[in-house]
């Protein structure tokens, strides 16, 4: 039987249940709007916005110019005084009406996720459901950790695409919880649609929040450098966040920016390949499209024929397709390890990467191939890219220094321990990384030499939230701390200082 598109995801469907959801989202004839000055208004100029799972059109992105978004930067700050005075009581029960309201629409945003991103329908309902749940953790907890801090007044969130729900929504929310008033920037590559329907849900909560949509030229300069804005909430890549960072320590904002790092494994002594088969699997989540992706493994050379059969195993297995695929109407959506990147031109550029390591002399060691099983026979498959691996990259190669945010992995044996440290550090610091050895006394002393902030110890360490703190090391990460007290100190002042990995130069004092 031929594939078809299940009935519960065909995207016309979802949109007329995101529309009886939240109508106010979209304007009489069916455009979608942004939200500024507390209410949906303003289409700005349409731009057509198209699904990486098969190159179909799902709407046009509201795109604002820059005096529309100062419009909306100047609004959302005269909510922030009425917000702030607010007591935390109201503001609990406001974000716990908000998340109450969320939960029904969990499946809803998990399927939207699908198209606007191409996520896999289990890893848009994770990412939503981690928002809810980790939202939750701190309206469950907050004032045993706020104590008498304030409110900074006015946070400006721009983040990637990749994880809309569980990272941007989340900081949103938890900012407004903290009295906040918030505005955000859409991602220009994908989750407008998903984040209008949960703003719109936060807005009819009475939480002060703001939603515009706009090119990065037109609105990134509003909202961080105006005035108006008291703190900036970055994740995305290391060239524009430099850029941020020495625009900020000029307007002595507060500010967390979260870039990206070459994250790395390193392998010395080491038996348990059952195990790391796993982790290996688990690792190509979404494709690699994460900020925690391990895409660099630093193998003691004795060991490359044992993890290369691993390797091979482990990568071979997975499949990679369209994930609103199904054999029968009533069948399950597939368990797929990806589906497509983010877009064409993501796909084309990891061919670039790939294409250019070849050239200056690395070896190819895996290399997928696209299932024709797994997809529609005529279906537009140009953001679609099965697993690749190389090794022995050579240092003139641009992936050796290079993150490629997507399913790339490279590969550098070594003989020394020295080398394998070296060899981890490379892209001068990084969010996480991992040491594996049958010694673990031997890893964690290592471990201590690797410039990530989070190491695991014969495992994957991941963002995290609630509980634990995030951050990065070295040009990975600018900024204040978050993760659960540090979250909140981040974006509220008080008599500590905010602990962050900030330039020395502009750490900023906390008010008394």
């Amino acid at each position: 039987m031929s594939k078809i598109v299940s009935p519960q995801v065909e995207f016309g469907f979802l949109l007329q249940q995101m529309k009886a959801a939240t109508p106010e989202v979209f304007s009489p004839d069916g455009k979608f709007l942004n939200l500024l000055e507390g209410r949906w208004q303003e289409f700005g100029t349409p731009r057509e916005f198209t699904s990486p799972i098969d190159g179909s059109q799902l709407g046009w992105m509201p795109m604002l110019n820059r005096d529309a978004a100062l419009r909306a930067v100047h609004a959302a700050k005269q909510e922030a005084s009425a917000w702030a005075a607010t007591d935390l009581d109201e503001r609990k029960r406001r974000v716990q009406d908000c998340l109450d309201q969320l939960r029904p629409q969990v499946d809803l945003i998990g399927k939207l996720l699908m198209w606007e991103i191409g996520k896999t329908y289990k890893l848009g309902f994770t990412d939503i459901d981690r928002a809810i749940e980790g939202v939750q953790w701190y309206v469950d907890n907050i004032e045993g950790m706020l104590g008498q801090r304030k409110p900074l007044g006015l946070v400006s969130n721009i983040a990637s695409w990749n994880y809309p729900m569980s990272v941007l929504l989340h900081a949103v929310l938890v900012q407004a919880l903290c009295g906040n008033a918030v505005i955000a920037k859409t991602p220009t590559d994908g989750g407008f649609i998903s984040l209008s329907l949960a703003f719109a849900i936060a807005r009819r909560c009475g939480l002060p929040v703001t939603l515009v949509s706009g090119p990065g030229g037109e609105l990134s300069d509003v909202l961080v450098k105006n005035d108006a804005i008291d703190c900036l909430s970055f994740v995305g890549g290391r060239y524009n966040g430099r850029n941020i960072a020495d625009a900020l320590a000029q307007h002595q904002k507060r500010y967390m920016l979260e870039m990206e790092g070459v994250n790395t494994y390193g392998i010395w002594d080491y038996s348990d390949w059952n195990a790391l088969g796993d982790q290996l699997k688990k690792g190509y989540d979404y494709g690699k499209q994460r900020c925690t992706a391990y895409v660099r493994f630093v193998v003691q050379r004795s060991l490359f024929p044992q993890f290369l059969e691993t390797y091979w195993e482990a990568i071979r297995s997975l499949k990679v397709g369209n994930p609103t695929l199904v054999d029968h109407p009533d069948d399950k959506l597939p368990d797929l390890a990806f589906g497509p990147v983010i877009n064409r031109q993501q796909a084309e550029d990891l061919d670039r990467l790939y294409a250019d390591a070849l050239k200056t002399g690395a070896t190819p060691i895996f290399q997928g191939k696209l299932d024709d099983a797994l997809f529609l026979p005529d279906q537009d498959r140009s953001a679609y890219r099965a697993p690749r691996a190389l090794v022995n990259l050579p240092r003139q190669s641009e992936l050796y220094f290079k993150e490629p945010f997507g399913p790339i992995d490279s590969i550098v044996l070594v003989d020394r321990v020295e080398e394998l440290v070296g060899e981890m550090n490379i892209s001068n610091g990084a969010l996480v990384a991992a040491v594996a050895s049958d010694d673990e006394k031997w890893a964690a002393r290592t471990a201590r030499e690797v410039r990530a902030f989070k190491v695991g110890i014969n495992k994957l360490r991941s963002r995290g939230d609630r509980e634990e703190v995030f951050g990065g090391l070295g040009e990975s990460w600018k900024g204040a701390f978050v993760g659960g007290k540090l979250l909140l100190e981040a974006v509220t002042e008080g008599p500590a200082p905010v602990l962050g990995n900030y330039e020395e130069a502009t750490l900023l004092p906390e008010k008394p």
